[in-house]
């Protein structure tokens, strides 16, 4: 019977776990016997903890999806500069905790198997609505006209920089990718300005800024 109080540092271990065999294995086709050596416990033990090797991996993709949103809420905080806020998230995108090799490998395996899992899938499309939500917010102040097209191209960016990161296959990390998102952003920007006739009315900057969960 497992030791009271255990749980949760059993719990994060295994997915812990799960993010390293993923992203030194490149593959989603990991044992839950792996994981469970990785964690330093038995098979029986992880299971015990989650039931299938389906709900470790969606533990594990939850685990990411909250230390990115902790970091963005983290580095926001006290920022109300539009223009700011946005190179922020942009820069958090590609911090060093998110940077990570295993951390990237897993991720990207978590869009593969979102194909299969409804339950990865589900949380891949909120990671993406509130990605859009916070860049939309923001750019609605700066470039209301094409706050959805910049948007849009961000998280493209965002997306892209990581998936030929993985395809390159070296190893190497990207050359500051936060500066091509960030050069993205500063050419529409001006493109607004060039275009932009009428001052922005209180109608057109939008709610309360969006809370990353």
């Amino acid at each position: 019977m497992p030791k009271l109080g255990m749980q949760p540092v059993r719990t994060t271990a295994l997915i812990e776990a799960v993010i390293t065999e993923i992203g030194e294995s490149g593959t989603m086709d990991v044992t839950v016997s792996q994981i469970a050596r990785r964690a330093g416990m038995s098979s029986a033990l992880a299971h015990h903890y989650f039931g299938s090797k389906n709900k470790m991996f969606v533990a594990a993709m939850r685990h990411i999806l909250m230390a990115f949103g902790a970091e963005v809420r983290e580095n926001l905080a006290g920022r109300t500069d539009a223009r700011e806020r946005l190179e922020i998230i942009v820069r958090t995108s590609f911090s060093e905790l998110n940077m990570h090799p295993e951390t990237v490998g897993a991720w990207l395996n978590f869009y593969v198997y979102a194909q299969k899992s409804d339950e990865v899938a589900r949380l891949l499309r909120i990671y993406h609505h509130r990605l859009r939500s916070n860049l939309l917010h923001e750019l609605r102040q700066l470039a209301p006209e094409r706050a959805s097209v910049i948007a849009e191209g961000i998280a493209s960016i965002i997306d892209g920089a990581y998936i030929r990161w993985v395809l390159r296959g070296d190893g190497e990390k990207p050359d500051r990718p936060e500066e091509i998102a960030l050069e993205y952003l500063e050419m529409n920007l001006a493109r607004q300005k060039l275009g932009q006739t009428k001052t922005m009315s209180v109608s057109d900057r939008g709610g309360p800024c969006p809370q990353w969960k």
